[in-house]
């Protein structure tokens, strides 16, 4: 079978929205569907399928149009701190837990071992938990820092790697540090500024704030 230009435009442009329909980010999903999209707009035009090329064009629109308002428009970030035995957090944490042991295979929740326990908002809705435990020696540890799916965007890792970096100085910590259990989270990680570091030993992920 010989295909043409036409039939890899087409066979792409079907890969790529499959792709975008498996992912749970809304973030990559807008921009992996707007590129198939577009590969389909491009498809629907050089065959003659008007129906075909402006659907799609209409589709490359609405995906531009909800990035905008994903990435550009100022949002409202907060933490909120609550009892380590708050029970919306243990159902919280119930719901989310099969997500959370893909990124934190290891992670059980002990509220004994907590300092700081964090529901983190955005809009005024909750988009994930902080969980940290003072290490001594003026690190803070942290044990949990996850995000649920629909607000993978990394905008709330900012906030608390950069916003909130003042208030883990006023406590009196110099240092964040962590251990990544995934290759998803050492990534992470690095991407809000953390790098190796041997510590007692043993090497962890670090984020100094001096």
């Amino acid at each position: 079978m010989n295909l043409t230009i036409l039939d890899w435009i087409g066979y792409a442009a079907s890969v790529l929205i499959l792709i975008s329909m498996l992912m749970t980010s809304f973030l990559k999903l807008r921009i992996v569907n707007m590129a198939g999209a577009l590969l389909f707009s491009i498809y629907g035009f050089l065959i003659g399928a008007l129906p075909v090329g402006l659907l799609n064009l209409f589709v490359v629109f609405a995906n531009s149009y909800h990035l905008y308002r994903m990435i550009g428009i100022k949002e409202s970030f907060k933490t909120l701190e609550i009892k380590r035995d708050n029970r919306y957090l243990i159902k919280f944490l119930d719901f989310y837990n099969k997500d959370i042991l893909k990124y934190f295979p290891q992670f059980e929740y002990q509220n004994t071992m907590n300092s700081y326990t964090y529901m983190i908002l955005r809009n005024m809705a909750v988009a994930g938990v902080f969980l940290a435990r003072d290490y001594g020696n003026k690190r803070l540890f942290i044990g949990l820092d996850y995000v649920i799916p629909d607000y993978r965007d990394f905008k709330l890792g900012k906030y608390i790697y950069q916003e909130k970096i003042e208030f883990f100085k006023s406590e009196g910590y110099e240092m964040l540090c962590t251990v990544p259990q995934t290759a998803n989270h050492a990534r992470y990680l690095k991407k809000m500024g953390f790098h190796k570091q041997q510590l007692d030993g043993k090497e962890y992920f670090v984020f100094a704030l001096l």
